[in-house]
């Protein structure tokens, strides 16, 4: 397990960046009565990815770091849990150390964090992309089949072969929902713009299709990325975490005629080595709404939840190619206004 301590200063969180790889070793603890306050210690249990997935645990690190620097005397701490039996005794470790907010990453640990709450009712827990239905956790949930449905739509316009796919790193609510939209925004530029787009990796009906079984195995996402491309497909839109890593790199060696469309972060500032591959990201604000949850919690704010929508900014595009038309962007805005609107219904089984 890797371990962070104390970073609660502004000059440290400015020094270590997203990534705390290198960073020089932690401040000592104050010994007891050496500070009149004590600090609020907020303390985050990643998901397999580890806190540099580049995907939704260094956006949620991001937002532990952002309560850092912008509250009053917190500090922040973080745990990697190298696998799925880690979720349970990294989130009791924390709760012995009595942290004023434990922050669970993703859907996945919703079952560890409901045992561990229910154990220990007066701690204070959130969680990224799953409900968890007790006094004591604050839910984070996401709406992104609505930006997935604009990326949907951005594909289609784009592809020059009618054919674009999607696959996830797996077959999990927070996953599905983000292709659920995507479909869907295929389908609806094929039924506005009297066009025929096929979609490969994904059938909402059945909610079955391609997944890399990862979140991390970039090799086997690019073998993913080879069989699309094989049948046909010029955009793929991989919601696999670090296993994308795998279709961007083909997509940087196609010579301009394989697109990608990244998740949960913006891909031109997480891989900006592949930026020019990168039509737009879907945009998952993880990071903001941390940040929130913590601040909250640090003056005293306990349970709730909150679904992150393109209305509040919960989820969006980030901005697009250059070669991505304006007449395409112009559409895709009226398509976002009619979403907000609750004109256009987009319908999944894994929304909020």
């Amino acid at each position: 397990m890797r371990r962070v301590r104390g970073i609660g200063i502004t000059a440290a969180v400015m020094a270590c960046g997203l990534v705390l790889a290198g960073c020089g070793d932690p401040p000592a603890e104050e010994e007891e009565g050496g500070s009149s306050e004590e600090a609020f210690q907020a303390c985050m249990v990643t998901d397999t990815g580890g806190v540099d997935d580049r995907s939704f645990n260094a956006s949620s690190w991001a937002g532990m770091q952002a309560a850092a620097e912008e509250g009053d005397n917190i500090e922040v701490d973080y745990v990697a849990s190298e696998n799925e039996q880690d979720y349970e005794p990294n989130l009791s470790e924390y709760a012995e150390q009595e942290c004023g907010l434990i922050v669970a990453v993703g859907g996945l640990m919703a079952d560890a964090l409901t045992v561990v709450a229910e154990q220990n009712p007066d701690q204070q827990f959130a969680i990224v992309d799953a409900l968890v239905d007790l006094p004591n956790v604050y839910s984070m949930q996401f709406n992104t089949a609505q930006s997935s449905f604009l990326a949907g739509y951005l594909a289609a316009g784009m592809s020059q072969t009618g054919v674009v796919a999607t696959y996830g790193g797996m077959n999990i609510p927070p996953v599905t929902i983000f292709m659920d939209g995507f479909v869907q925004g295929v389908e609806h530029y094929n039924q506005t713009q009297n066009a025929s787009v096929r979609v490969l990796g994904w059938d909402v009906a059945s909610q079955n299709g391609t997944f890399a079984e990862s979140f991390t195995d970039a090799t086997q996402g690019q073998a993913i990325t080879e069989t699309f491309v094989g049948q046909g497909a010029d955009v793929i839109f991989p919601v696999a975490g670090g296993a994308g890593i795998g279709t961007a790199t083909v997509a940087q060696e196609s010579n301009g005629s394989l697109s990608v469309i990244w998740v949960d972060i913006d891909g031109c500032v997480s891989l900006a080595d592949y930026c020019d591959v990168f039509l737009t990201s879907v945009v998952k604000n993880i990071s903001d709404a941390v940040r929130d949850a913590v601040l909250a919690a640090a003056e005293g704010e306990e349970g709730g939840s909150y679904i992150g929508t393109l209305e509040n900014n919960g989820t969006f595009l980030a901005n697009y190619r250059s070669d991505v038309p304006q007449e395409l962007q112009d559409q895709i805005a009226q398509l976002q206004e009619q979403i907000i609107a609750g004109e256009i219904e987009i319908t999944s089984p894994s929304q909020p």
